[in-house]
């Protein structure tokens, strides 16, 4: 599992990027045009970047090890 070994994992990363480089493009044609469909492309693409943050922060949180309060882990804590 290659998710598992490296410090984060680079297909969400590079997907974290796209998806930030679409929505500035989306938000210029969207100037550009003045075309109220392509806004809302701009926020539906900004709650995908939204998505991803979330997506990381969970999967931060599941590496931690366990402690006390959580004898098994943490590793549920990737679906929050």
């Amino acid at each position: 599992m290659a998710a598992e070994t490296s410090e984060r994992p680079v297909t969400l990363c590079a997907a974290f990027v796209s998806i930030v480089v679409i929505a500035i493009a989306k938000f210029l044609a969207a100037l550009i045009a003045r075309s109220s469909a392509m806004l809302a492309e701009v926020i539906h693409s900004f709650v995908d970047v939204g998505n991803k943050i979330l997506l990381l922060f969970g999967i931060n949180r599941s590496k931690r090890l366990a402690d006390e309060q959580h004898p098994f882990g943490y590793g549920k804590e990737t679906y929050f």
